[in-house]
Formats: C-alpha cells, structure tokens, sequence
C-alpha cells in the first residue's frame, strides 16, 4: 500500500482490499496507512454523529445537500487523520507492542476457547489485525444500519421524522391536552430526530423517543445502554435500563400515560400550552438532567413552528 491510500476511505471496498494486499507485505509504511485509515474512519463517523444532531430544515434538508455534506466530511475526516488526533499512532505503539512479545509454545497452550484465539491473534502480524478488524468493522457498520433500515431506526430529515410520529403525538396530545408539536419536538430532541435512538440488545430500534427509564415498576421489555447524564457539575456515562416499544405508538401511548399518572409532572399539564411552561416544567420535575434542556426543548418547538 502507497502513502497515498490513505486518502481513501477506510469503508470502502476498494480500500480494504488494498489493505489485504498491504497486509502480506507487512511493512511499517502498510502499518501506519492502516492505521491512518481507521482513525479517518472514526473522524468520519464521528462528524456524521454531530450533523446528524443538528436539526436541518429548507434547502439544508435537501438529497443534493446531504450527498455534498457527505463528500466533504469524508475530506475533512481524511484530511485531519494526516495531521492526527492520537489514535492512530496509540493502535501502532499497541500493534507492535504485541508484535514484539514471544507467543508461547503452542503445544503448552490449553484448549480453552481463549487460547484458541490468542494463539490466532499471535500468529498474525500488526497489519494483518489491523486489515481484519477494519474489515470486521465494515460488515458490522454496513450491518447495523441495515438493521436499522428495517426496523424503522433512521429517518431522511426533520420532515420525514415529524410526519412518521405525527399520529402518535396527536393522540399523546389528546390524552394530555399538551399541543402534538411540543410532544414532537421533545420526541426530537431526546432522539435526536430519531437518528440516536435507543437499540435493543440485538441492534433493533427500542423506539423510545422520549428516553424514559425502565423503573421497578416497568414489566415491559428493556434496553440497557450507556447515556450521559448531568451529575455534581459534569457529565457523566451511566448505564441505564430503558424501556423498549414493540412501536412509535406504543411509545407515545406510554408517554401520556407517564405525564398524566405522574404527580411530578401536574406541573406540566397544567402550564404546558406554551412552550416556555411546558418546557420549564419539564425541566423542573427532572425530567433530565441536562441543565440546558429547557433552552434546547424550546429551539426545537420554534424549528418546528417554522418549518
């Protein structure tokens, strides 16, 4: 592998076999290629992740403009992982680390699944781990999204995720008297337009909109994921049991049933025709720990009214 390959995205079918080639060769420019190419990749996720918070409406919502916002954040990703940011040369000092060290005797090794593996592992070079891991990444990335696909976890933009949970929030908002497009808009704002939702176990959609904790009391079905919460000052990963829906609309049904049932949130229902009281209200029954939340909840109510 040249230099130059590392321009290339590390997802792409072309790269990885490029890679492949590389890894027979097993030499320090192949190695540190790789590893360029894996850190353009998490950089190229990562960018995804932050505009996919962003929520976007008019000519920024438009199929044209995701394709060229696609092309530039693979530049920026390829173009900030020659510069670096740490990762990749934290995987070569790893990779070699574990290239220097004398595999022991294989014949002194038990048959525990265990050894098995790092006997594997062992026998193959920094660049060949490297060209297997990206490879496995690629399957599982392209797989995930296909299971998201299917079971409803990803939405096109702003319009198609208000029109898909539109029906859902008009009945919450008729069992709560609280107006659909604030229902929708906290919807938005804890799933990040239903693009960061909740997964079950097995990559399937939770479709739980609202972020809501599976308590004691909950006999439903649950998701068990790491979340960021506001605790002593500074945010902080929990791992926290939530519930999962078997639909949007079960979802929703839920929410009006937490908001009408439970004393912490009379508040709500009472002030919650505006934005500000219904916004205010949530945020102080402690509905989540955010200490913007109110603030966020009340630009994306005025996002929707607009669009």
């Amino acid at each position: 592998m040249s230099p130059d390959q590392t321009n290339s995205l590390a997802i792409d079918a072309n790269s990885l076999g490029g890679l492949k080639a590389a890894a027979k060769k097993n030499s320090p420019d192949a190695l540190k290629s790789a590893a360029k190419q894996f850190e353009g990749l998490f950089i190229n996720m990562m960018l995804k992740s932050m505009r996919d918070a962003v929520p976007k409406s008019g000519m920024n919502d438009s199929p044209a403009q995701k394709t060229y916002t696609a092309m530039l954040d693979q530049q920026l990703s390829q173009s900030i992982s020659q510069r670096g940011i740490g990762i990749a040369d934290m995987m070569i000092r790893q990779l070699k680390a574990r290239e220097n060290t004398i595999a022991p005797d294989a014949s002194n090794l038990s048959n525990t699944p265990q050894a098995k593996v790092s006997a594997i592992s062992n026998d193959q070079s920094p660049i060949q781990q490297m060209a297997k891991y990206q490879e496995q990444l690629a399957i599982k990335y392209a797989e995930q999204k296909e299971q998201a696909l299917k079971s409803g976890g990803f939405f096109s933009g702003v319009s198609d995720f208000v029109n898909t949970v539109s029906e859902g929030a008009q009945k919450a908002s008729d069992l709560t008297g609280i107006p659909a497009e604030f229902i929708t808009a906290q919807a938005a704002l804890e799933s990040g337009w239903g693009k960061r939702q909740i997964l079950n176990q097995d990559g399937t959609a939770s479709h739980n909109l609202f972020g809501i904790k599976a308590g004691s009391s909950w006999q439903g079905k649950v998701a068990k994921v790491w979340t960021t919460e506001y605790v002593n000052g500074s945010y902080q990963k929990v791992l926290a049991d939530f519930r999962s829906y078997d639909s949007y609309a079960d979802a929703f049904k839920d929410y009006a049933s937490l908001m009408t049932n439970s004393s912490r949130y009379q508040g709500v229902i009472a002030n919650g025709k505006s934005p500000a009281g219904f916004a205010d209200g949530l945020q102080s029954a402690g509905y989540a720990t955010d200490p913007s939340y109110a603030a966020k909840l009340k630009n994306i109510i005025q996002n929707i009214r607009m669009s």
